[in-house]
């Protein structure tokens, strides 16, 4: 289907019709003109090369090419060729916990929250792997089958909470049926479930379906999000903690046992949330390490545009009226006349050349990031390059550089790449985000202070971002860690010249110790002597007989603590 890209510039067009009204305004001026001069045979000796017929094809060309001009740049196109591509990957179905209880705020703002931004963050990072999700609390329900669009993975992930589930509870069972049920019964490999949950479960029915998952070829990662010492959480219909039948208030834990079996059932591995990042980067890991499969699909190969025919088509009609003379003799046609139609024809020359260049921009970008979806980040750093060398303030193409570098292991660069996106980036947005992919690299490049002003940075212009936070807060301890270690080695290096200090005085004492000889003690007799020895026997005696008798008293239970 034939659609403009870029609708909004069709707006131009509506000067077409000032511009006509303008023509005839000239038109209705010449006539008034000719009769305010009066004399009839001296106008015609004045005008007498002058042809109205000529001047209104001319006028009728201009407004043609301008015409075309706009057409092109709007760029008419439509789907171009489609061929067979293929692509290596998995099927992997993602089950995530939307019962009350993930609302519990031990993990911060609550667990539903930062499990959704996980999961968002691991589907960018999944590249060709074909994606599903199942939300489920006291029901399962399929939320979005399997496919590799991860734009709407994404879409059906932000409307994922309690509400999508009208009964309460978690059973996770059923969660793990519904995954079952949707990937391919043939393939006995290729497939993984990840489930995040807290582990309340409400059922004894999980690690027997998770047994009969890996019969099927299925890997079952688990993630527990929550504390084992659990947190209260909201009841929406009171407002106040959540309280059971007997009104106690309900205290959520973090069940790792049941999450543990199931992934242990599941040939699978389970992992304890403790960062986004951290998490997603295991996730992928493991995700990474299993079999995949070739898979060829239909795929549209690019769009098919059509403005160089209107460009052409435009400067055409320019050059026909460029040489055709408004005049019946033309060398009388008047410079300033001239020299118009030459700026007219470089003015749309000009902007037809920086269509095409916009479109070989855009063109390389999206090469890069096709790349960079396919991990060859050295093709993707190439690509967003000669992006930049057509548009040097394009911030995408430099936000995506730094990301390409970062993953070539080029932190370095990554880091200018981020400076000049923050440069050209023209909202908080923008600038946030450039702020805490630098933040990650100089994080990672061990420069620990520029690293906390860039995140620093990021939460001032946007707030909410839990992942700046986090990583700001790792950060500072870091610092904090570093700082203690270099304290405590100037204070040992302090204290060594002490240390020696007091060996040499110990050691200049011991002539003087050895020259100073013990006073005589004074000789007692052999009757004090026995005398002595009898009353210590006797204190002796009297301390184990206290002994004997504590030995053998009863021993006082203790009470109960709870």
């Amino acid at each position: 289907m034939l659609r403009f890209q870029y609708t909004y510039l069709l707006l131009a067009l509506l000067v077409l019709p000032l511009l006509a009204a303008l023509y005839f305004w000239v038109i209705r001026w010449k006539k008034k003109t000719i009769l305010r001069i009066g004399d009839a045979r001296l106008v015609k000796e004045i005008i007498g090369t002058y042809s109205p017929r000529r001047f209104a094809v001319k006028f009728a060309l201009v407004l043609l090419a301008f015409g075309f001009g706009v057409l092109a740049l709007a760029n008419l196109r439509k789907p171009g060729s489609v061929e067979k591509v293929s692509r290596s990957g998995i099927d992997i179905m993602i089950a995530l916990d939307v019962s009350k209880s993930m609302l519990a705020n031990d993990i911060k703002p609550n667990r539903l929250e930062r499990a959704k931004q996980s999961i968002a963050k691991l589907i960018d990072k999944l590249g060709n792997d074909r994606i599903g999700i199942v939300v489920f609390a006291g029901r399962a329900y399929l939320q979005m089958p399997l496919t590799g669009d991860h734009g709407a993975a994404r879409m059906y992930l932000a409307s994922a909470g309690p509400d999508a589930v009208p009964t309460q509870g978690t059973v996770i069972s059923e969660a793990l049926k519904m995954c079952h049920a949707a990937f391919n019964p043939k393939e006995k490999k290729y497939k993984a479930v990840v489930l995040i949950s807290d582990g309340e479960d409400h059922d004894e029915g999980a690690v027997p379906e998770a047994e009969k998952l890996a019969e099927d070829g299925i890997v079952i990662n688990t993630v527990g999000i929550g504390s084992p010492d659990g947190a209260t959480f909201m009841d929406e219909l009171t407002n106040q903690p959540k309280k059971d039948a007997n009104g106690n208030i309900v205290i959520s834990k973090l069940n790792e046992a049941e999450l543990k079996k199931i992934a242990e059932s599941g040939n699978g591995n389970y992992q304890l949330f403790s960062g986004t990042d951290e998490l997603v980067n295991k996730l992928e890991l493991q995700l990474e390490g299993m079999d995949r499969r070739t898979i060829t699909e239909d795929a549209q190969v690019n769009y098919l545009n059509f403005y160089p025919y209107f460009l052409a088509a435009a400067l055409l009609l320019l050059l026909v009226e460029f040489f055709l003379p408004e005049n019946r003799n033309p060398r009388r046609e008047s410079a300033p006349a001239k020299a118009l139609k030459a700026m007219l024809f470089v003015v749309l020359f000009v902007s037809g050349s920086s269509v095409s260049m916009a479109q070989d921009q855009k063109k390389l970008i999206k090469n890069g990031n096709e790349a960079y979806e396919k991990k060859d980040y050295g093709s993707a750093v190439t690509n967003y390059q000669q992006a930049i060398s057509k548009k040097p303030g394009d911030v995408v193409a430099q936000y995506n550089l730094g990301n390409a570098l970062y993953r070539n292991n080029n932190k370095e660069d990554a880091v200018q790449a981020y400076e000049k996106a923050l440069a050209s980036a023209s909202t908080n947005a923008e600038k946030a985000k450039a702020w805490y992919n630098k933040g990650v690299a100089l994080q990672n490049n061990n420069k620990l202070p520029e690293c906390i002003h860039a995140y620093k940075q990021a939460l001032k212009l946007d707030p909410t971002d839990e992942d700046a936070r986090q990583n700001l807060q790792r950060a500072l301890k870091q610092q904090k860690q570093q700082e203690e270690k270099k304290d405590n080695k100037e204070n040992k290096e302090k204290k060594k010249p002490r240390e020696d200090q007091k060996q040499k005085e110990k050691e200049k004492q011991k002539p003087q110790e050895q020259k100073e000889q013990p006073k005589p003690q004074p000789k007692i007799s052999k009757q004090d002597a026995e005398e002595k020895l009898k009353a210590l026997l006797q204190q002796e005696k009297n301390l184990q007989d206290k002994l004997q008798r504590v030995n053998t008293s009863p021993v006082a239970k203790p009470e109960k603590d709870w």
